[in-house]
């Protein structure tokens, strides 16, 4: 995709700027979409103020239109391309909120990319740079190869969308930084265990020894991703002890929250795997505990590609990698944690957190 934004639209923007802003594609036809989400510091979880997001897209045929008697927003490119009249910016506060009302845009006519929104941040004391697109779930041009292809540049930019009194809803949290080359205050790129907050879960299909798919091989994202989930991987170095006080708790916690939350243990010890083993030793722990929520899973190791697991980048020498995820999209990870009351506590608030006005909305049609 030739990109042709950057900072010929953040130099005519408007000197007073709002955490809200509503585009002219507002107003046309076509399928009204508010965008809304939280910006925040490289961390995943402090909000950032004062940033500056610049957007513009196409109409809802795919096109960058223009009105005659609007000024045009730069000159014509070498493909003749300029940003078109469907653009504007937002300033986020101190909650770091933001939030845009505008249209779906359209496929280009040439229909070889999926319908995009581009977008460029202005940090305070930091040269702009581009986000990846705003993109839809929903789209066939969208294919699994190219979300594999995915700079998950602050984060991933993919939405799935909600519908709420005849709008439809896209929610995204932007991560300050993240998978920026150069940016003064990311991180260096180096994952200790898992994907980093604010990218997607990767779909992978683990053997079900114990649950309510037990016997089959389903994608625990896939199947289950809309709401809250947690997975819970343990590799080479499992301790048992702790593996059923989390699953005790796991489970309780999966009682309490209902169909809005779904738990999979996944273990991939890689020493001595035998699947028939494997799958009665997994069976024997969920009937032992009980278990009437949690799904009992495993994969040959962590590193299994044929499952893809592997795209999800656990670490097997870690003891423990927690993955708390929302609409696919992980919200909090954490490494090595001990089964005790404060670390418990610490799931149920991230869970309560990252619940908000459109969390228990369902899919279009759904």
């Amino acid at each position: 995709m030739t990109r042709i934004d950057g900072p010929d639209g953040l130099r005519d923007q408007p000197a007073a700027l709002n955490w809200m802003d509503t585009s002219p594609g507002w107003s046309q036809a076509g399928t009204k979409l508010l965008l809304m989400g939280i910006v925040y510091q490289p961390d995943g979880k402090t909000p950032a103020s004062d940033v500056v997001l610049y957007y513009y897209q196409t109409n809802a045929q795919g096109r960058y239109q223009h009105h005659p008697d609007e000024p045009r927003s730069m000159p014509p490119n070498e493909l003749g391309q300029t940003h078109g009249s469907i653009r504007g910016w937002i300033k986020t506060g101190p909650d770091g909120r933001y939030a845009i009302r505008t249209i779906r845009p359209g496929a280009y006519p040439t229909n070889d990319e999926p319908a995009h929104i581009h977008a460029t941040i202005k940090e305070p004391d930091v040269p702009e740079y581009y986000i990846d697109d705003f993109v839809f779930d929903d789209d066939p041009l969208l294919t699994s190869q190219r979300r594999l292809r995915m700079e998950n540049r602050c984060g991933s930019g993919v939405l799935r969308l909600v519908e709420s009194d005849g709008i439809m809803v896209g929610e995204r949290d932007i991560i300050l930084g993240q998978n920026i080359p150069g940016h003064p205050r990311s991180d260096s790129g180096v994952v200790a265990s898992g994907r980093k907050i604010g990218e997607d879960v990767v779909s992978f299909t683990p053997y079900h020894a114990w649950g309510q798919d037990r016997g089959t091989r389903a994608c625990p994202i896939c199947k289950y991703g809309w709401y809250h989930g947690i997975l819970y991987f343990v590799g080479d170095d499992p301790n048992w002890t702790e593996i059923r006080a989390w699953l005790v708790f796991l489970e309780q916690e999966s009682v309490r929250r209902g169909d809005r939350l779904k738990v999979y243990f996944v273990y991939g010890a890689a020493a001595g795997y035998s699947r028939d083993s494997r799958e009665r030793e997994l069976g024997s722990l969920g009937q032992e505990l009980d278990l009437r929520h949690v799904a009992l899973t495993f994969v040959p190791s962590l590193t299994d590609e044929e499952s893809e697991v592997v795209l999800n980048r656990i670490d097997p020498r870690e003891r423990s990698t927690f993955i708390l995820y929302r609409r696919s999209r992980i919200i909090d990870k954490a490494v090595g944690l001990s089964p005790e009351s404060r670390n418990f506590q610490w799931i149920r608030d991230r869970l309560d957190q990252t619940s908000n006005e459109y969390f228990n909305a369902t899919k279009p049609g759904g």
